[in-house]
């Protein structure tokens, strides 16, 4: 197993991409610790961890607020004795709008959860892989290389989530930290509800060299190669996860 007697937090780890990884890396032999604010899907995850013989724990958490991140990253310590790997991947969208006419408090939520969560989540889990290392990997988006009109907010947050990810690694690398950013195109999860709204949907949601959506799994595939100890040289990048989006058509 990949993963054996490593420990794992998973920001967003209830639904989507996040739960995809939370089944994988406990199938692998991690113990995980799925962190969400949606309670209920969160323990349903769990469940089926537990289910398949794996070892699990739920915390409910606002990944934008430090006490909370602080406080999800001290009691897994103090459950399983270390962090090994710290997967930041709690994000939300606002809907499509003209920059001139995204509300302020969605542009501050969505920068809030989407990369001030990043920062947070690395802020309190890189000092607890000083001793031992580790893999820190962060969940951009394809929006935050080529840009997504009508998604500024969203656009930012992912972009900054990438220069952060770039920053970290240079801090860290002497002491055995890796930190890489996934980077996906458009993947079947709660998110792309609202773009289906869209008239432009049937176009979108095929705008890539392979014509389809992603799934979850395959995202979660790439977060365990990143998580793994066959990404040993591999820090300070981001993974493109996108059938080919920023190829087009």
């Amino acid at each position: 197993m990949r993963l054996k007697n490593k420990t794992a937090i998973i920001t967003g780890g209830s639904s989507g991409i996040g739960r995809a990884a939370a089944l994988r890396f406990s199938l692998e032999g991690a113990q995980v610790v799925v962190a969400d604010i949606n309670e209920e899907v969160g323990l349903e995850t769990i469940k089926e961890i537990k289910d398949s013989g794996g070892e699990a724990q739920f915390q409910k958490i606002d990944v934008s607020i430090p006490e909370e991140v602080e406080h999800l990253v001290k009691t897994t310590v103090e459950t399983f004795g270390k962090l090994d790997i710290m997967i930041n991947n709690a994000g939300i969208s606002h809907g499509e709008k003209k920059i001139s006419d995204v509300p302020i408090e969605d542009w501050d939520k969505v920068v809030d959860v989407s990369m001030k969560s990043v920062f947070l989540g690395m802020k309190y889990a890189a000092p607890e892989m000083l001793e031992n290392g580790g893999s820190i990997i962060n969940t951009a988006s394809v929006a935050g290389i080529k840009g997504q009109k009508l998604l500024a907010g969203y656009t930012a947050a992912k972009s900054g989530v990438i220069a952060i990810t770039k920053s970290t690694a240079l801090e860290y690398g002497k002491h055995n930290i890796r930190v890489n950013a996934i980077a996906p195109g458009i993947v079947e999860t709660a998110i792309t509800d609202e773009w289906k709204k869209s008239p432009k949907w049937p176009a979108l949601s095929t705008a890539n060299a392979l014509r389809r959506l992603g799934q979850p799994e395959e995202v979660s595939n790439a977060m365990l190669f990143l998580a793994s100890d066959e990404s040993s040289f591999v820090t300070g990048t981001t993974l493109v996860v996108d059938g080919g989006t920023l190829l087009g058509r």
